[in-house]
This record gives structure tokens, sequence and C-alpha cells, in this order.
């Protein structure tokens, strides 16, 4: 449908209720239907544009309760207003020079079925569609980027070296374990099913997998795998588990913060007792943000595009149906329930 026609439609929107505390809950977001034009306001330097996938991303849970301007590099929600994210959608019309009506872009845009982006500096134009336009909000998308920018930039990695990923069956977590077997490395990642295990061994390639689940000890379970110790960890979980990482670091070790999905819903954050360690084996600690890294995009793209059309590359999705499986698919990451990157699919065009 031309853009230049100014047809109020209806615009189903999956609104944030109120700030969250604890665990978050499918009644603390709103499905409505709003309406919209399908036109852009006047003199507008935005883009109009159909959303077609969006990306559920445990970051999200940390935007959803409320904190001081500044205290994070991403604010809070606004309640009331629809939640956003990372998607892919349909240029409809661009008062951006850089996007034309029916480009294909990725970046941050509102779980709602049509949006006006006005922060188009944090768009990415699509220029390969031969591949599935789902996979940028994953493998070719922010957690993409994220795998790349956390092993290769913040973890230095060398051939041979040692490399643990936590959460590693998720949208992250896969892609940084056959980045690290690609370059020679042995990799070893946990998970939370017996399912999500054999996913890591059998189509992914670590070399080891747990369910940490089933570890009482997670200190003896490390030592289990890594007899002599971890070189490189790749931190999504926090709490308990990089406590017993910290112990069973090797001299020089790099750990790259990504992500603590284990802490996210507590009210009063755990504790870590191992610090020490990062002074006895001079490991170096490091949180990044993945926006710091975007202009390695292309570079990045050079890399992976091919690893996936020659299939060097596996990537699995978790994709759930229409707008109003929104909230559900994004609590599910919580609770483990979602097996690879999970995308919500608004419209297939």
């Amino acid at each position: 449908m031309a853009a230049s026609t100014e047809e109020v439609i209806s615009n189903k929107q999956v609104l944030l209720k109120d700030y969250v505390t604890g665990f978050p809950k499918e009644s603390d977001m709103q499905l409505t239907a709003a309406t919209t034009k399908l036109k852009l306001p006047e003199g507008s330097k935005g883009v109009l544009v159909k959303n077609l996938y969006l990306s559920c991303d445990p970051y999200i849970r940390n935007r959803m309760t409320k904190r001081e301007p500044g205290a994070s590099f991403m604010d809070s929600f606004k309640p009331g207003s629809p939640i956003v994210g990372y998607g892919v959608a349909k240029v409809l019309e661009s008062g951006d020079p850089k996007f034309k009506q029916g480009d294909f872009i990725w970046g941050i845009t509102g779980w709602e079925e049509y949006s006006v982006i006005t922060a188009t500096e944090s768009l990415f134009k699509i220029q390969h569609t031969d591949v599935p336009l789902s996979y940028y909000t994953g493998i070719l998308g922010m957690p993409g980027m994220t795998a790349y920018a956390g092993f290769y930039e913040v973890c230095n990695p060398k051939k041979g070296e040692t490399v643990f990923v936590s959460a590693a069956s998720g949208a992250v977590g896969q892609l940084v374990g056959q980045f690290a077997k690609s370059l020679g490395c042995y990799v070893v990642g946990s998970a939370g099913s017996k399912e999500k295990v054999d996913l890591l061994k059998n189509k992914f390639g670590f070399d080891k997998a747990f369910n940490y689940k089933e570890e009482p000890d997670l200190d003896a379970a490390l030592k289990r795998y890594f007899p002599e110790g971890i070189d490189i960890y790749f931190e999504n979980v926090g709490g308990k588990m990089l406590d017993a990482v910290l112990q069973n670091m090797r001299l020089h070790g790099r750990i790259a913060v990504c992500g603590m999905v284990s802490q996210y819903n507590l009210d009063q954050a755990e504790g870590c007792h191992n610090l020490m360690y990062l002074i006895i084996k001079q490991i170096r600690m490091q949180g990044f943000g993945v926006s710091s890294y975007y202009h390695l995009y292309g570079k990045f793209l050079e890399m992976v595009l091919p690893a996936i059309k020659e299939g060097k590359i596996t990537y699995v999705e978790d994709v759930v149906e229409g707008l109003e499986s929104a909230p559900a698919a994004l609590i599910g990451l919580f609770a483990g329930r979602n097996v690879g990157k999970q995308v919500v699919v608004v419209s297939r065009e």
C-alpha cells in the first residue's frame, strides 16, 4: 500500500502497564488496538515502517524497571507506551534520504504493527535479502554483533584456548561457541535442559556441554570440564555461575560480561564472593554494550554471511506468530522456555 495516502488504520500495540518489580508477568503488558495514519507527520525526518519481526531479548526486562535518568545506558520504558526493541521492518515512507519506500531495515522499533521511527541514525538498511529476514533480529543483527564484539574484540581469543559460554543455546551464546570452534578453541557450554545440551553438542559443535540444573556443585563441574582452567568466559548469567568460574580461570584469563540473566528479576542482587581471583590470576573482566561496536558491522557481515551460505555457521530460531504472542514469548526467556533465538512474527509482509 502506498504510504502517501492518509488512510487511518488499526495499529495493534503491546504496552507496558506499569513498572515491574521481581519476575515479570504477561499481565504487566497489555495488547491494545490504537489507530494510526499511514503518513509521516509533515516535515518529519523519520521513517514510517511496517514491522515484520520483533526480537525478544533479556535486556528488555531491565527497561521495565524504573531507574533514574542516566542510571543506565538505556532509559526505562514509559508506562502506557509501546515496548520498544530490536526488529525488522519495511519502510512505507521516509523523510530520511538514507532510506526509501520499500527498503527493509533493522534496528530499534516499537512492539506494534506500524511505527514512526525518528531516531533513524540507529537503523541499518538491509542490503542482503538472500537470507531469511528474521536473521536480522539475531545472527545478522544485534545478537550476532554482540557475539562478535564480545568474543573477538573484548576477549582477544587465540587458537587452542579454552572457552566457556553460559546460557550457550541462546541467541548470543550459540554464535560465540561456533566462533570459538572456528578459531580452534576447546569450547564448553552450559544450558538448562537436556534438549539444549544436545543442541550444543550435536548442532552447534561444542566440544562438551552440561545442564547446570543437574550440577549441585558448579565448581566441581567446571573442574571436570576444564581440568587446566578457563582462558575465556563469555558471561550471560552471573550469580553462582560467575562465582564458580572465577575460581577456575587461568592466569591472564578474560571475561566478557554480556549479561547476567539470573539477576534481572531479583529485588536484591546476589553478591559475588570470589572477586579476589581477579587479582590472584590477573583476570581482565569487562562489561560491554554492543552499540559501541556497530562501526564494525560491515566487517562482521563479511565474515558471517559467507559462513551462513556455506553452512559453516548454524543458527536456531524459536518463532512465535502474532503480536499477541509477544508478552508470553518475552516472559518465556526467563523460564528457559525458548530454544534458540526468540522471534515474534508480526507480519510476513
